[in-house]
């Protein structure tokens, strides 16, 4: 796929399918033609058949219509399967882009992940393969009825004239008094949507303190929007398509009624008449169709503008050089970060060189800017100024697919992805037994998972739902080392611990150390700063302190400890600290970390 810089890409798919469109087109034509068979055989039946009472007559045009009509037959056959492969092409070529968007809208927009994307391109894979379609490759053909109708006789063409402009006007005010109705229903649904969404991935939280009334009745009241704005757009098509649909009989009976009257007058013959009625109900059936299709049109139209609105706004990645094998060595030049949508900057000012295998810890209080440090570091967060660099490049010019295998991250909410540990383990790429044993290895995870029913064969869903948080957390340090990363950061990786798990956690840090790789670990506990070459303290953004362990400011000691309440395995007795009246800190009492 191009970028979004030479044009739309979901625009461009639709165009790379205009090819087959051109061939619905062309079959459409010759299908329209076939529609005059059922009128000229009437015609013939009526004005020859029977006038002459030709029974060798009759059995050959009957003969040739039956032939005319599986003819016809196959083409809408055919037409509908070019219609099906379209939509599937569609699918198949949008998709991986689609995809992609959304992965990376989820980067910059945290906490609000929809897959309402895929169910957008399913909207609009379905009309552009549906019956709905076809009202508008046979529109054009209705002047071509109505001239057959005015060959037959001028008042013929007359009335079916002003009968298609009736209920043409019919579908102009359908479209403009439902449009933004259904715009609005539509995006009702999907913010109902995503909030049941969300309310399920927490349904314990909801159902362990009681919370499913109050957080349901908001749903509901989103839902019953919906339910409203839906009737309202609902109701009036209706009214509109059912007046049309009672028009359209109507206009077929009055013509018939026409017809007779000049047949009485002797203007016209009663095959004429017959085949009359049958082509103005043809002439009309487009229009109607389309009047009975809007909705889905209207559910397509909005769906691939919400598609456009995505992919213009998520660029495509424009391919760039590959750069060599990172080694490690990361450098962040004053920089200002905030969360995705936010402008009060997070980090203020941060500026920070790690040398290739060095480990920096990294404390603070809550909301000091720790979190949004590690997905800096990692360029899941653009900066607002400053660059961070890996091996002197900015990150954000390393081709992140070939980049993501020389980094380890353990986010501080450890999800796990539907399939087996060792499928997870190996980032689902293809699973090398050796890799995925030692990286459990190192994590201290490999006999945890030997114990486990199927060992490393273990299906995971929902999540690892079946698993503890402390099992959760360790297979994903597990993962984070997969394939000797040479940077790796660490978010919390202690925070569901137990006391083995901590001391194998220390002795991870400790074989990463001496095999030289670089890392950052975010931490509350005593126990990890023994192990780490300095300790970045930020407070409000800011970096505080960085120094060596032995000569970390006791306010760094304490906010390390600050994280838990009470004493935990390994930990040390610290100095806490109060401020005094004029704002420094002042010792305390020593108490358990």
């Amino acid at each position: 796929m191009a970028t979004s810089g030479e044009g739309n890409d979901l625009r461009k798919v639709l165009d790379y399918c205009r090819r087959s469109f051109v061939y619905v087109g062309l079959f459409s034509l010759f299908i329209n033609l076939l529609m005059l068979v059922p009128p000229l055989y009437m015609l013939q039946v009526y004005d020859r058949v029977i006038t002459t009472r030709s029974q060798e007559t009759l059995l050959m045009l009957t003969l040739v219509v039956v032939f005319l009509f599986v003819v016809m037959g196959a083409l809408e056959l055919v037409r509908s399967r070019i219609l099906v492969r379209v939509g599937n092409r569609l699918d198949v070529l949008i998709s991986p882009r689609l995809y992609s968007a959304m992965f990376k809208r989820s980067l910059v927009t945290p906490g609000k992940p929809s897959a309402q994307p895929l169910n957008d391109l399913t909207t609009l894979r379905q009309f552009l393969s549906g019956n709905g379609l076809f009202a508008f490759f046979d529109a054009p053909w209705v002047p071509v009825y109505i001239g057959v109708l005015a060959l037959f006789h001028p008042w013929f063409g007359l009335f079916a004239l002003g009968a298609g402009l009736i209920l043409a006007t019919i579908a102009l005010i359908n479209e403009k008094t439902t449009k933004k109705l259904l715009a609005d229903a539509n995006g009702q649904h999907v913010m109902s949507q995503d909030l049941a969404n969300s309310n399920l991935r927490n349904a314990e939280v909801l159902h362990a303190m009681g919370m499913l009334p109050g957080i349901q009745g908001r749903w509901a009241a989103r839902h019953r929007e919906y339910l409203v704005l839906q009737s309202k757009a609902s109701d009036r098509a209706g009214l509109l398509t059912n007046t049309s649909k009672v028009l359209r009989l109507m206009f077929q009976s009055l013509i018939l009624g026409l017809g007779a009257y000049l047949v009485l007058a002797g203007d016209l013959t009663p095959g004429m008449m017959i085949a009359g009625s049958i082509l103005m109900g043809r002439a009309l059936a487009p229009i109607d169709q389309m009047i009975n299709g809007w909705k889905g049109f209207s559910g397509a139209r909005t769906a691939r503008a919400r598609l456009e609105e995505l992919l213009d706004a998520v660029p495509a990645d424009a391919p760039s050089m590959p750069l060599p094998k990172p080694k490690g060595r990361l450098s962040l030049e004053a920089v200002n970060a905030a969360p995705p949508g936010e402008r009060l900057a997070t980090l203020k000012d941060i500026n920070l060189s790690v040398a290739k295998g060095e480990h920096i810890a990294v404390v603070g209080p809550s909301a000091a800017g720790k979190s949004t440090l590690a997905r800096v570091v990692l360029g899941l967060w653009p900066v607002q100024l400053g660059s961070v660099r890996l091996d002197g490049a900015d990150i954000g010019q390393w081709e992140r697919t070939a980049l993501g295998p020389h980094l380890g991250y353990l986010p501080q909410d450890i999800e796990l992805f539907d399939g087996s540990i060792a499928e997870n383990i190996a980032r689902f790429q293809e699973v090398d037994a050796q890799l995925v044993v030692q990286a459990a290895q190192r994590a201290g995870v490999h006999e945890m998972v030997l114990r486990l029913p199927q060992g490393y064969d273990t299906w995971l869903s929902h999540g690892g739902a079946a698993l503890s948080a402390g099992q959760r957390q360790r297979i994903g340090l597990a993962r984070a080392l997969y394939g000797q990363p040479v940077l790796v950061v660490l978010d919390e990786p202690d925070a569901n611990l137990d006391e083995s798990g901590e001391q194998a956690l220390a002795e991870c840090l400790i074989r990463l150390r001496q095999e030289g790789t670089t890392a950052l670990i975010i931490t509350h506990r005593q126990r990890l700063l023994q192990h780490v070459d300095r300790i970045l303290v930020l407070n409000d953004g800011q970096v505080a302190s960085l120094a060596p362990p032995t000569r970390v400011p006791p306010v760094a000691r304490a906010v390390a400890g600050a994280g838990r309440t009470g004493p935990t395995p390994g930990s040390q007795r610290v100095t806490t600290l109060r401020p005094s009246a004029r704002g420094r800190h002042e010792g305390g009492e020593e108490t358990p970390s």
